[in-house]
């Protein structure tokens, strides 16, 4: 059943004022952002802002959980007995090589990154939150180890090391130093250099590459 018209515009409103207080923390910074200059940004009174974001602080927090459902959506991927384990983790890489290229998440990330680092004890949220999301990718490695196609070791620390290979060149590049994003043929490269990599450590005797 459709949306009724005003609960569309009110979440209309809402997406705009999130979208206005990020541009205002990537300009501005978050402590000389004001809720006037987010309401004049995203188009509505200050009293909308207000009525939907009661704070700054409940701002930012509604970035972090976007940035934080943005990433959670990658681990949706499970593992399958029945698939060549090289090939589930270039899938799971290449998905989460399409987020690190996402506009919307790149903007997320760099704000959260420039508060975290001029207020540190903000950066706790995130950082607790960040840590939950990469435990989607410990859980679908430590199947592949109960299934016997990685050998034994730590899954988040495992984990932590593969998708890492991945930000090296597909994130803080794009976030510290503006690079652009890499194209199909680099993302590609990294991808599979990256999973080959790690099954030649981790790979349980070649059958995670041989799939059997």
């Amino acid at each position: 059943m459709p949306q009724p018209i005003s609960q569309r515009l009110t979440d209309r409103k809402r997406t705009d004022i999130v979208q206005a207080a990020i541009a205002e923390f990537r300009v501005n910074g978050f402590e000389a952002t004001s809720m006037d200059r987010i309401a004049a940004t995203a188009g509505v009174s200050k009293r909308t802002v207000y009525n939907h974001f009661p704070s700054k602080d409940d701002l930012f927090a509604q970035i972090l959980q976007e940035l934080w459902q943005c990433s959670a959506a990658v681990d949706a991927i499970a593992y399958r007995s029945d698939t060549p384990l090289r090939d589930q983790l270039v899938a799971l890489l290449t998905h989460k090589m399409a987020l690190l290229r996402d506009p919307y998440f790149l903007d997320l990330a760099r704000v959260a990154i420039a508060e975290a680092i001029h207020t540190p004890a903000r950066a706790h949220s995130m950082v607790a939150k960040l840590s939950e999301k990469e435990e989607g990718a410990a859980a679908f490695l430590r199947a592949a180890q109960a299934d016997g196609q990685l050998k034994a070791g730590d899954p988040a620390f495992m984990a932590t090391l593969l998708q890492g290979q991945l930000k090296t060149f597909a994130f803080w590049p794009q976030v510290a130093m503006g690079q652009p994003a890499l194209d199909d043929a680099q993302q590609a490269a990294v991808v599979a250099t990256a999973v080959d990599m790690f099954l030649a450590y981790w790979g349980n005797t070649g059958l995670a590459q041989a799939g059997t």
